[in-house]
């Protein structure tokens, strides 16, 4: 079965969103909800939806062409760091969905595909009273999912964060929270936090459809060989079994191929971000099996002959890197400032910085994620729902009574998880 024919005609007549339709009437891009990404991984089983961080439109374009290729559904997404409203790349919340439709559109692209909002982070009260007039621009601008990450803050904050920027967010859309704050092997959550979290929303009829953990990984250029936890990992789906909940892998850039597999034969994870390798890889630097770009005897990138950008191009890059005081992990910055300079190099140029990110990502979803041919589960799970929201996987079982705001502040004293140290951890 692929993902055309009369099927695919009805899922893009009834599964585009109200936003997405609005936006795109006369589109054939069959942008979802994340909630339908879900399903699909959980109907094959075993499998993660590589949500690829767009940083550019080389990232975008190669990734789309990937999931064709493996008939796969997909997630695009960008981060509040990466695409807020201070941040590091020319796309952003509010041009992603435009970009991912023309390209849909301009490619022939006939799987389903989520823009999802990663990571949009509350670390404080301004953030949240933000939050209440950024998000709904959000969603106005094609996004149909979201990643709430509140979890710089405090327990009982988290979850008080979560409950409060709800109602901003559409019933249909998909949804994603976040339980420790992803920093390494430091700061690891734990089964009581995140039974915490998932239980105080629950009963306040809040399902998400993922959850994110700090389960040993991290964002950015992956320098230890610690990374996921994958046993911490499953003990804490496990505990969170009835409430119906998936998980979110983040930082998977630095994890060798063979953990991604664990994490998908293992836990109840559907979704797993890859970010930096992308980047990297359209740039045309020296990568290894899991995306983690590779360092000369000097400490510099290694740029590959013909790869990528032009190596006039990648000079420049590097000299305005220097001339920033910037480090490795800073080179994310270069984003914007030279994305309209790689818009303009020659045709071939281009071809080959999508190509190479399309060929990486092949093999993630082909050979590491499972998630090839999981186009078919998206629409059919559409079909089955005959609307572009499949609906909550879990319903109420906690009682609103136990999980009043003055009884989450009391319940949060007993929880003695340790956060880890203090610091700007965003991608």
């Amino acid at each position: 079965m692929t993902a055309t024919g009369s099927d695919f005609t009805k899922a893009l007549e009834i599964g585009r969103p109200p936003n997405v339709t609005k936006l795109f009437p006369n589109s054939k891009a069959l942008l979802v909800s994340g909630k339908v990404i879900d399903r699909a991984m959980s109907a094959k089983g075993h499998a993660l939806a590589l949500a690829a961080n767009g940083r550019n439109q080389f990232v975008i374009r190669g990734v789309l062409m990937a999931a064709q290729r493996a008939n796969a559904a997909v997630i695009i997404e960008i981060a509040k760091s990466e695409g807020g409203r201070s941040s590091y790349c020319a796309v952003n919340y509010w041009n992603m969905a435009r970009q991912v439709d023309a390209l849909c559109n301009e490619l022939g692209i006939t799987v389903p595909v989520a823009i999802h909002a990663d990571h949009y982070g509350i670390k404080n009260d301004k953030d949240l009273a933000d939050a209440k007039v950024e998000v709904p621009t959000m969603f106005e601008a094609g996004i149909t999912s979201i990643a709430i990450d509140a979890s710089h803050l405090p327990d009982d904050k988290n979850l008080l964060a979560n409950l409060a920027i709800n109602p901003c967010i559409p019933k249909w859309a998909g949804l994603e929270t976040e339980v420790g704050e992803i920093k390494g092997k430091e700061g690891l959550s734990t089964v009581p936090e995140a039974l915490f979290l998932i239980r105080g929303l629950n009963a306040h009829d809040i399902f998400p459809d993922w959850i994110a953990l700090n389960n040993g990984t991290t964002h950015g250029i992956e320098a230890s060989d610690t990374g996921i936890q994958v046993q911490l990992t499953a003990d804490i789906h496990k505990a969170l079994e009835k409430y119906r909940i998936s998980g979110a892998q983040h930082g998977t850039s630095g994890n060798s191929s063979e953990r991604l597999r664990e994490i998908a034969a293992k836990t109840a994870t559907t979704k797993a971000n890859v970010a930096t390798a992308l980047q990297m890889i359209s740039w045309g630097l020296e990568v290894n099996d899991y995306g983690n770009a590779q360092l000369d005897a000097d400490g510099n990138f290694i740029k590959v002959k013909g790869e990528g950008v032009t190596e006039e191009m990648w000079a420049e890059m590097v000299a305005y890197a220097d001339s920033k005081g910037w480090k490795k992990g800073d080179y994310k910055s270069l984003n914007l400032p030279f994305e309209n300079k790689l818009l303009a190099q020659p045709l071939a140029v281009r071809e080959r910085m999508a190509r190479r990110v399309e060929d990486f990502v092949y093999k993630m979803i082909t050979e590491v994620f499972n998630s090839q041919n999981t186009a078919p589960l998206a629409i059919e799970a559409i079909l089955k729902a005959g609307s572009y929201d499949p609906g909550p996987k879990a319903s109420r079982i906690e009682d609103p009574a136990e999980w009043t705001e003055s009884k989450i502040v009391e319940r949060a004293v007993g929880l003695t998880g340790d956060k880890g140290p203090a610091g700007n951890f965003d991608d």
